[in-house]
């Protein structure tokens, strides 16, 4: 009886993992595109803890690179590619500078390619792992077969995107405060 409870409350986990993920992604893409009037503690505070963040995944990345090659590379790369959208993603935002504040409209196209990549590796990690699970990896390791760097390189994209973002806006937000 106790093996049929895990198996179910694992089956409910699963199940509510396949249905939350992409509600999440939905909702991220919809706040990430709404007007919103910026806060210097809140992009402060998000800047210290996405640096952390960045920390924290570089060094899992470089320990990672143990048994998956070119993990911390991948996740270089991913960096830059975030960064360079970043700044696109500066260029395209829709400033407004009002008495109440410094109000931004973020690219509405820009936060979607940014979803989009989460949402494509996602989806292409499960297939892959399925299909790695199905037809066995071969000649490679079962965790480069599942895609672990390509996964790194695209949570790097986003970490990427919003440290340069997140920069701009700090930016944005000083230059407003002196006028």
């Amino acid at each position: 009886m106790p093996v049929l409870v895990v198996l179910l409350a694992l089956l409910g986990v699963l199940l509510f993992l396949v249905i939350a993920i992409p509600i999440s992604l939905v909702m991220r893409y919809r706040v990430g595109k709404a007007r919103r009037l910026a806060r210097g503690w809140v992009v402060t505070t998000n800047l210290v803890l996405l640096v952390i963040s960045i920390g924290l995944f570089l060094f899992g990345a470089a320990v990672t690179t143990f048994w998956v090659r070119q993990a911390f590379v991948y996740s270089l790369g991913g960096l830059g590619a975030g960064a360079a959208l970043g700044i696109l993603g500066l260029l395209a935002t829709r400033w407004e500078p009002r008495p109440q504040g410094l109000f931004f409209t973020p690219n509405r196209w820009l936060v979607l390619l940014v979803t989009l990549v989460v949402a494509a590796r996602i989806s292409f990690g499960v297939w892959r792992a399925w299909h790695t699970w199905h037809h066995g990896t071969g000649d490679v390791g079962l965790l480069q077969a599942f895609g672990v760097a390509q996964s790194l390189a695209a949570g790097a994209i986003v970490l990427g995107y919003y440290l340069v973002y997140l920069l701009g806006l700090r930016r944005r937000l000083r230059v407003h405060a002196m006028a």
